[in-house]
C-alpha cells in the first residue's frame, strides 16, 4: 500500500474510495503502481460494475448490444463537444449531432453494420424543434426498413428499432424543421 501517493483528477487531488465510501490506497509493487478500478471510476465519476458471469469489469455505460461506434459510421456529424453531447443534464460523451438555425434540414447518416447484426436500436433526441420524419433504408437496395413520422422535442431520448438483417450499410434520413436538429448518442445506440 502506498498512502503517500496522491491522485489528481482535473488538477485537484482526489480521494480514492470503494463502493461503501471507504478510503482505499494505490499499491506500489516491483516499481509499478496499481490503482483500484473502483476508486479511479468513482474519482472520475464513471460508472463501474462487475459481471461475474463473463468475468468482466465494465467501465462506463452498460450496453445491451454492440455500440454504434464499434462499427464504421459516417463521422461528418461526429462530436465530443459537451455543448452538443449533453442532453437533459447527461453527457453522452460521443454523439452524432446536427442543428440548423436558418433552414429546414434533410440530412442523412450512414452506419455500416456490414451484415453482422439483425437489429438496429437507434436512440435520438429532437433538439429545439420536432423531427418531422425519419426513414431508415438499406443503401444498396434502397429498401425502406423503418419509417417514423414524428419525434417531438417532448419525447426525450427516443429509441427506434429497425430490422437490419443482411444489410451492409444503413442510411438514416432526418427531416428537421428550421431551427431544429437531432442528437444520436453513439454508445446508447446499438446493434444486436
Amino acid at each position: 500500500m502506498n498512502g503517500d501517493l496522491k491522485v489528481r483528477v482535473n488538477g485537484t487531488i482526489a480521494q480514492l474510495n470503494d463502493e461503501q465510501g471507504l478510503a482505499i490506497e494505490p499499491i506500489t509493487y516491483n516499481g509499478s503502481t496499481y490503482l483500484p478500478v473502483r476508486g479511479v471510476a468513482n474519482a472520475l465519476k464513471v460508472a463501474v460494475d462487475y459481471d461475474a458471469a463473463n468475468n468482466e469489469v465494465i467501465l462506463g455505460e452498460k450496453v445491451n448490444g454492440t455500440p454504434l461506434n464499434a462499427e464504421k459510421f459516417d463521422d461528418v456529424r461526429y462530436s465530443k463537444e459537451p455543448g452538443q453531447t449533453t442532453y437533459k443534464g447527461k453527457n453522452y460523451q460521443e454523439v452524432l449531432y446536427q442543428h440548423s438555425d436558418n433552414e429546414p434540414l434533410a440530412p442523412s447518416l450512414f452506419v455500416t453494420p456490414d451484415k453482422k447484426y439483425q437489429k438496429l436500436y437507434l436512440k435520438l433526441a429532437a433538439i429545439d424543434k420536432d423531427i418531422t420524419e425519419i426513414e431508415i433504408k438499406d443503401l444498396d437496395s434502397n429498401a425502406l426498413l423503418k419509417k417514423v413520422d414524428t419525434v417531438s422535442i417532448n419525447d426525450g431520448l427516443k429509441e427506434i428499432e429497425a430490422d437490419i438483417g443482411g444489410v451492409k450499410t444503413v442510411v438514416i434520413s432526418f427531416h428537421v424543421k428550421s431551427g431544429g436538429g437531432y442528437m444520436v448518442p453513439l454508445i446508447d445506440s446499438y446493434y444486436k
